[in-house]
């Protein structure tokens, strides 16, 4: 009898301790997906679903989605993504004094960063006629109802992604998912531990490559937060002088910025509020961001930049974590 209590018990231990995630993996928004997350339910098709309306309301690259209907002019009606992308969008937009602005899509296109192809034989007359309505202070939202000029186009792919991340990351927790790990290209929200391997979500900082190799320069754990990184080494352009050019552009002049970062990490409460920061410090430049965390003690961030010998240097600000 004793053999057989000593049996049970045994296998009661080894079952209990067999924790298995459920991981998920696939493509969307242009990039991949990795989910993963305690719970023995597969919820691929309502993450399916879920990307789908976010899409469709906010996707630049499909032609019949609400913003590309708006950036028409064709509608002025919105879905409720977009108007709490839009309520997020204008508050870091004041923020940042204008550092982070959607209505910049139009210079981005212009550029070739786009998804409606580059102006030929792009001037400074046209990138002036173009800055015109440039600005989403000229944007206003009255309930659903977009109110915007007639030649500005709206594009939200700075936010977008970690605004994906947490429409997974809140369903989940609908589902009391109380463990998980939400990731979209590189933006990630986690909540809980990774149960499987009993210890806290690992997350790496990429090491910045200019020739689309990829190794990791920084691992940290993540708990409970958000996570997304911006960097200036995968799209840029190299002029005469073999100066090179982020793919952001400066909101104020319409050219793409001049910088020595290369990479920015933001830890934040949300996914979204993190994606658009990493944007904004981009364009604001070191110093900037080094004032405007002063008075946002709430945000952490990693960042690598080139110092005047072209080596890289890395700068932790407001307790970024460490490895």
């Amino acid at each position: 009898m004793k053999n057989i209590l000593l049996f049970v018990a045994v296998l009661f231990v080894s079952c209990k301790a067999e924790i298995k995630n459920t991981k998920l993996t696939g493509l969307v928004f242009g990039t991949s997906y990795n989910i993963i997350y305690n719970a023995e339910i597969n919820y691929e098709n309502q993450f399916d679903s879920l990307f789908y309306v976010v899409n469709k309301s906010m996707s630049t690259y499909q032609p019949n989605s609400i913003i590309s209907k708006l950036n028409r002019n064709e509608i002025e009606e919105v879905d409720d993504h977009f108007v709490r992308v839009f309520e997020a969008s204008k508050k870091i937009f004041e923020e940042t004094k204008g550092a982070f602005d959607p209505t910049i899509g139009a210079i981005v296109n212009a550029w070739d960063f786009g998804p409606e192809g580059k102006i030929v034989n792009l001037d400074s007359l046209k990138i002036d006629s173009l800055m015109l309505s440039v600005g989403f202070d000229k944007v206003e939202r009255i309930h659903n109802n977009i109110l915007k000029p007639q030649g500005a186009f709206i594009d939200f792919n700075a936010i977008a992604k970690g605004y994906g991340v947490d429409v997974i990351a809140d369903f989940l927790e609908t589902k009391d998912v109380s463990d998980y790990l939400v990731e979209i290209g590189g933006e990630i929200r986690t909540k809980g531990i990774n149960l499987e391997k009993k210890e806290p979500w690992k997350v790496g900082v990429e090491m910045p490559h200019f020739d689309g190799t990829q190794s990791i320069l920084k691992v940290i754990a993540l708990q409970n937060k958000a996570m997304a990184t911006s960097g200036t080494y995968r799209k840029f352009k190299v002029d005469e002088n073999g100066n090179r050019y982020a793919h952001i552009i400066d909101t104020k002049t319409g050219y793409p910025s001049k910088t020595k970062l290369l990479s920015i990490s933001v830890i934040s409460e949300h996914c979204m509020e993190a994606d658009a920061y990493a944007t904004a410090f981009k364009a604001m430049g070191m110093e900037k961001v080094k004032v405007f965390l002063k008075s946002h003690p709430e945000l952490q961030v990693f960042l690598i930049f080139e110092n005047e010998n072209g080596e890289l240097e890395t700068l932790t600000l407001n307790g970024f974590p460490e490895d």
